[in-house]
Formats: C-alpha cells, sequence, structure tokens
C-alpha cells in the first residue's frame, strides 16, 4: 500500500536514552554499512563528537519487525531498518526516484556543503543519500518516526560523510518560526518524497513548505500520484511555487518537481 513518508497521526513524545533494536554504533567505529571499503571525508574530532551527541536523542518505536532493506546509491550500499508497522518507517517510491536524481545531478545541483532540509523523512534514505553526496542535512519529520530516522542516519553516514546529519522534530505547520525562524533558516534545498496523499494536514503542508524558503531555495518534491487530492494539491503547489516537471515516470506514476517561492 503506498502511503507517505510521515505519519498522518498526532504521536507521543519519544524518550531520550540513545539505544535501539540494532545497537547504536560508537563513535570509535565505523557506522556506515558501505561494502566497498572506502571511507568518506575525514571531519574534525571534536565537532563529529559533538554533533554526535546532540544527534542521539530518541529512541526507535518498539515494532514488533523490523526489517533490513539494502539500496545502492552514491556509490555505497545503504541499509535501511523498516518496518511495515508505520508508514513512517517504510521507504516509498518517490523517495527512490529522488535519491537517483540527487545522484545523477550531484555537480549541477552543488550538493557539497549545501544546506538541505527533507520534509517527512520517514526511515531517511533521502536524507542518508543527500549526507554522502556532501550535503548538510537537516532530516525532519513526527517524533514517532524520529528515532528510527535517526538510527538509520547514524548507521549509513557516521564517519562516511564531511557533515553529520541532525534530526529534528517537525508537525506541518506548527511553531514554524520558533522551530525554523525565518531570520536564521536558510536551506538551499527543501526535499520531500511521498509526502502528499488524502490526509488532513495538505494546506499546513504547503504552509510549512513556503516558511522554509527564502530567495534562491528550490523544493524538490517526488510523489506518486495516485488520487484525485494529490493533482488537487499540485494545482495549489503550482499557484504559488513556480514549478518544473524534472523527471516522471508513467510506469509508477512518480513525478518529480522543483519549485522556487513567486515572490512579489
Amino acid at each position: 500500500m503506498d502511503v507517505c513518508l510521515s505519519s498522518a497521526k498526532q504521536p507521543q513524545c519519544l524518550g531520550q536514552a540513545p539505544r535501539s533494536p540494532g545497537g547504536w554504533p560508537d563513535a570509535e567505529e565505523g557506522g556506515s554499512v558501505s561494502e566497498d571499503g572506502t571511507g568518506g571525508p575525514a571531519a574534525d574530532s571534536n565537532k563529529t563528537e559533538t554533533s554526535l551527541q546532540s544527534l542521539l536523542k530518541f529512541i526507535p518505536t518498539d515494532y514488533a519487525s523490523y526489517t533490513l532493506e539494502h539500496y545502492q546509491f552514491a556509490g555505497k550500499s545503504i541499509v535501511m531498518q523498516e518496518s511495515i508497522e508505520s508508514y513512517g518507517a517504510v521507504v516509498w517510491p518517490g523517495a527512490t526516484v529522488l535519491c537517483q536524481y540527487l545522484e545523477e545531478h550531484t555537480e549541477e545541483l552543488n550538493l557539497r556543503d549545501a544546506k538541505v532540509l527533507e520534509i517527512g523523512a520517514g526511515p531517511g534514505l533521502v536524507s542518508v543519500v543527500a549526507s554522502i553526496l556532501g550535503a548538510q542535512v537537516t532530516a525532519t519529520d513526527l517524533p514517532d518516526v524520529l528515532g528510527n530516522l535517526q538510527y538509520n542516519l547514524l548507521k549509513n553516514t557516521l564517519k562516511w560523510t564531511a557533515h553529520v546529519p541532525e534530526v529534528k522534530e517537525l508537525v506541518w505547520g506548527e511553531d514554524l518560526e520558533e522551530n525554523f525562524p525565518k531570520a536564521t533558516s536558510y536551506y538551499s534545498y527543501v526535499l520531500a518524497s511521498d509526502v502528499v496523499y488524502p490526509h488532513y494536514f495538505l494546506d499546513k503542508l504547503l504552509g510549512t513548505m513556503v516558511h522554509l524558503c527564502r530567495p534562491g531555495t528550490a523544493v524538490l518534491w517526488a510523489n506518486k500520484f495516485r488520487f484525485s487530492s494529490d493533482y488537487e494539491f499540485l494545482d495549489k503547489f503550482k499557484q504559488v511555487f513556480d514549478t518544473t516537471l524534472l523527471v516522471e515516470y508513467p510506469e509508477s506514476s512518480v513525478k518529480l518537481f522543483k519549485g522556487t517561492l513567486k515572490w512579489d
């Protein structure tokens, strides 16, 4: 069943102890699951340690079962911990399309050291790939999926990327200026995949996208189009964003759009 990476229900907050079903990678051990035997860019050890401690905040939800799914992007073997018990713990089709686009257009997008925020990151595949490609990534979602998201980011990026990714709670339309103030929050790219489907928060989602954009910010949004509400959201998206269709896969109904906010 194809649904969004973000769960639509309002979750409860998670605990703080940095533990998970698979165990956390220690700061002294290689956290990557890559099988090519090469390391990523060396980062300052103190900076890495500080970033790591700030990232270890959430516990993965105790689902009855997790599976390890394998992906190949940016020359790395990426292993994601997923669970079919949550829509936010599964990689959906739009995510793989977006990852492929990032991989194939890294230089064109100028991703190295670019500040990137992912909306509805789910298990985190897109954020992992963006991090491997050199971006400074902030991965966001609802609290109930942040533990698994954090776990996957650590397992696949620790000591293999130039920047340790950040995980932050983002409830669409809520406390945006407090948590992502316009004066200090700038992102070159806002990434989103399969965040649009028939739920009650589509207007808040669009408002969140608008809030996160500054002059020069590009929204890269990939989605499998299944319902009339998806096209209705697209129409509203086009009203506030100059929109370009970058990729379309008719066989899977996945489309990837680039949007830049229309400024008065």
